[in-house]
């Protein structure tokens, strides 16, 4: 089937190149920008003999490979021409100044779509190809329409130096491409330049190192030599890029040498079955715009991203009969071998974890993990071989993972994927586990892990990155389907995990106390019964022609799957959901926050005992005190989401009940309680004066930030409304904005109306509450926020349309009703400090409310 493909934008040959005139205007495709001008004539083509002498190192493959001393030439069969191949670029070698801008190697800089094709006079094109818009069946009958309106833009134009012998072949010289700074055999974009804070290039410092052919892709090794642009201000505002030099480099800020991987994979003739995205289960997505599917407009179309797992022929009735078959080709992983072998093993059983789960798809031995050969035992074998799919190893201070992947646009097929394995995660999954189940796990109560224990986290850590390679995207929801007291008892959670999803930000379980005696198996995540369903729905062999006619049957089971919430996904990307959070466990954010609180106590005056290293200053108390700060401040911003939480549950139109539902109000109010006990009302137990006074923090500053963070999710014009919505959707059910002030005033100013002293804490508490109502009655200079009344919709929201709503009104009352209570209670007031504070505030409160006067 061919497809007629709709242009987008793209850049000319050889842009940024620092030669001279002449010698750019004699490169193929002549000089860049010379659109009304004469162009150097095409020069005609030589005998093969002459252009590819018997110096020739030829490699054959994809293309011929040839190197005539410092010149390369691709030789094109006429089979490949118009054939789409996919180039990525990656960072092969990177030096310090790449690694102080947080680009390493194995990291990719680009990713596009060509076509080679023949052109007139002698000419082969370069063509960059755009799948964002098209007509995908040419028998349908705006095919012809989006042919005509559309061209892909020509990147390059190359003479052809000779013809194959056989004259089914074309030779282009393409040295001068290669060495060039061009967008699609390089950094795909500016920004990706200037994130490595890169330049011009030099091309006197820049050259070609190898070019390697093989049967399905080509692979080009190049170094280049770019100019460094300025590093950000100190200040806090970017540095000023400056003004190349004559010879090309960044004035006054050196260079920078970085060896570059770029692979030209050849797509499939024949693209993948897709599969179109349901939002009910979690994958990335390619998409398009489809101008056959609507038969009265357009239509949007996303496919999932998924591995081709096919079954071979001779299996299929076996594995019609619901028998394991092992599927045409397996899905490989290799592991970097700079990667420290005690850590080797852990990374291939977090790779080879998920065999059980593609057993739900009918297919065993589907994935694998293996140690990628040496230099030494493979020589043609390398980690930045887009054939191939690796774990790459990153000696970094950055505590991250992160799993990428490259897909065909057609179809969706994952074609490779690259994990980044940043060494210092291993820091990242300590602090988490320590400050997470220290209290439950005595391994946990040290800063140098056992090899055993670390190698279990980087196995989870390995798994999740994985799933990502494999399509699926963060679950945040899969927590939310387990009730907060399964999370305590053992039987269940040792046998079924905390969470149903390993996609799911849920970490380790912070739930579970001391005296439930829950085993490791009980605090790790692990691949659940979400993870299972997923992979089944994404990778089940379905009988079904195409993607359409696979639609109702892929409902059908979703719609099955709903019946069980441990199957359920819940998106990261909706802010107003409580059931769909990062980081948090159970069915009840308040209550699994304060078993986690319970934990944090225990593990707060430990610390500095669990800290302590022979020789060594506080730094380890500092850090983990600090994330011991910052899991409290989570448990906090999993409860505050509840206040003018609306809950979403996509459904096609065979689903009964609502998408979207209202957070109930006594769910809302249980909120409200929590945070008035955990964080209005002073935590004091965070408050550990020795820890304090060893790390130089003063306990002022901690709740202050603590209380900042939340009262800005709680008094943003977009809580606000949706406060206001809920009102109008359900009455005297809802959990209003009035009710929701009127709880905050009695929280924040308890002590004024008892007439007590109030002490510094709740000094700034009640400045913070009053100065967020000021800002919502007179907002700060700012770009219009983005308000979403009910989760149904978004609209810009300036200050005048700000004005319009009872948000306003609202705030507005609440200043008055404060300041009246300030004035009522000032006169018997005999503490000065409290009496100094509530004329401050009254003073705000008027100037806000009269800012004429």
């Amino acid at each position: 089937m061919t497809m007629a493909i709709a242009a987008v934008a793209t850049t000319g040959y050889a842009q940024g190149r620092q030669d001279s005139t002449a010698r750019r205007a004699a490169m193929p495709g002549g000089f860049p920008g010379m659109a009304n001008q004469q162009r150097a004539q095409p020069a005609q083509p030589r005998p093969y003999n002459s252009v590819i002498t018997d110096k020739a190192v030829t490699r054959k493959g994809l293309f011929k490979t040839h190197k005539v001393d410092d010149k390369y030439y691709f030789e094109i069969a006429d089979s490949v021409l118009n054939r789409d191949i996919l180039v990525v670029s990656r960072v092969a070698r990177a030096g310090a100044e790449m690694r102080a801008a947080d680009v390493y190697a194995g990291d990719q800089i680009g990713s596009t779509v060509v076509r080679f094709e023949k052109g007139p006079s002698n000419r082969i094109f370069l063509r960059k190809i755009s799948y964002r818009t098209y007509s995908p069946d040419s028998t349908k009958s705006m095919y012809e329409a989006v042919q005509r309106s559309n061209i892909q833009a020509i990147a390059a134009a190359f003479n052809i130096a000779a013809y194959s012998p056989d004259k089914k072949g074309s030779v282009i010289d393409v040295t001068d491409y290669i060495n060039s700074d061009n967008d699609v055999f390089f950094f795909s974009s500016p920004q990706a330049k200037q994130r490595a804070r890169l330049g011009t290039i030099l091309p006197d410092r820049s050259y070609i190192e190898n070019i390697r052919s093989f049967p399905t892709n080509v692979e080009i090794s190049t170094v280049k030599t770019y100019g460094l642009l300025a590093a950000a201000s100190p200040f806090g505002g970017a540095g000023r890029t400056p003004m190349p030099t004559a010879g090309g480099a960044a004035a006054a800020n050196g260079s920078e040498t970085v060896e570059l991987n770029t692979s030209l994979l050849i797509l499939p003739k024949v693209p993948m079955k897709a599969r179109f995205f349901d939002p009910r289960v979690g994958y990335f997505t390619t998409g398009f715009t489809d101008f056959d599917a609507n038969p009265q407009g357009i239509k949007e179309i996303q496919l999932i991203a998924r591995w081709r797992l096919e079954v071979k022929p001779e299996d299929m009735a076996k594995y019609k009969r619901g028998e394991l078959v092992e599927p045409k080709k397996q899905i490989v992983y290799y592991i970097d071998p700079a990667t420290p072998k005690k850590w080797q093993p852990y990374l291939i059983a977090g790779v080879n974890d998920w065999q059980k789960a593609f057993e739900k798809a009918g297919f065993k031995n589907a994935i694998v993990a293996k140690i990628a050969p040496t230099a030494k035992q493979d020589s043609t074998w390398s980690l930045d071989d887009a054939s191939h799919s690796v774990i790459v190893y990153k000696p970094s201070e950055t505590e991250n993972a992160s799993g990428p992947h490259v897909s065909d646009p057609r179809s969706g097929e994952i074609l490779e994927t690259h994990i980044n394995w940043y060494h210092n995660v291993m820091k990242l999954v300590h602090d988490w586990y320590m400050i997470q189940t220290a209290a439950v796990d005595p391994r946990a109560r040290k800063m140098t892990f056992d090899d055993k224990l670390m190698g279990d986290l980087i196995r989870f850590v390995s798994s999740h990155e994985v799933g990502h390679t494999l399509g699926l995207r963060h679950n945040y929801g899969s927590s939310s389907s387990v009730p907060v007291e399964k999370l305590r008892d053992k039987a269940f959670v040792e046998a079924n995990g905390h969470t149903p999803s390993i996609m799911d930000y849920a970490r380790f379980n912070y739930v579970a106390q001391p005296e439930d005696n829950i085993g490791p198996k009980g605090l790790y995540p692990r691949i659940g019964d979400y993870d299972k369903w997923a992979i089944e729905w994404g990778y089940k062999v379905l009988d079904a022609k195409n993607a359409e006619a696979e639609v109702p049957v892929l409902n059908k089971m979703t719609i099955e799957s709903a019946k069980n919430r441990r199957l359920w996904f819940g998106t990261e990307t909706n802010p107003d959901d409580p059931h769909s959070q990062n980081e948090d466990l159970g069915d009840n954010a308040m209550k699994a926050s304060d078993y986690g609180i319970m934990n944090l106590k225990r593990i707060l005056a430990k610390l500095p005992e669990w800290t302590k290293e022979p020789n060594e200053d506080y730094d380890n108390l500092q850090n983990m005190y600090g994330q011991l700060v910052t899991q409290f401040n989570r448990y906090m911003g999993h409860v505050a989401k509840n206040v003018g939480g609306i809950y979403e549950n996509p459904k096609t139109v065979e689903q009964v009940g609502p998408v979207y539902t209202y957070t109930p109000a006594a769910t809302q109010k249980e909120a409200m309680n929590f945070l008035d006990r955990q964080l209005f009302t002073t935590p004091t137990w965070l408050l550990n004066e020795p820890i304090l006074n060893n790390i130089g923090q003063t306990d002022v500053q901690v709740v202050y930030r603590s209380q900042d963070a939340v009262l800005n999710r709680l008094m943003t014009p977009h809580t606000l409304n949706k406060l206001i919505a809920f009102e109008a959707a359900d009455g005297k059910q809802a959990y209003t904005i009035t009710d929701f002030m009127s709880d905050m005033q009695n929280i924040v100013f308890r002590e004024v109306k008892s007439k007590q002293p109030v002490d510094v804490y709740r000094r700034n508490l009640q400045k913070l509450y009053v100065d967020k109502l000021i800002d919502i009655v007179n907002p700060p200079q700012q770009p219009a926020a983005t308000i979403i009344i009910g989760g149904r919709g978004g609209q810009g929201m300036g200050t005048r349309e700000l004005e319009q709503t009872d948000v306003v009104s609202v705030a507005k009352a609440q200043l008055r009703a404060i300041d009246t209570m300030i004035k009522s209670a000032l006169p018997s007031e005999s503490d000065s400090m409290t009496s100094y504070h509530l004329q401050d505030l009254s003073d705000r409160i008027q100037k806000a409310l009269n800012p004429k006067a």
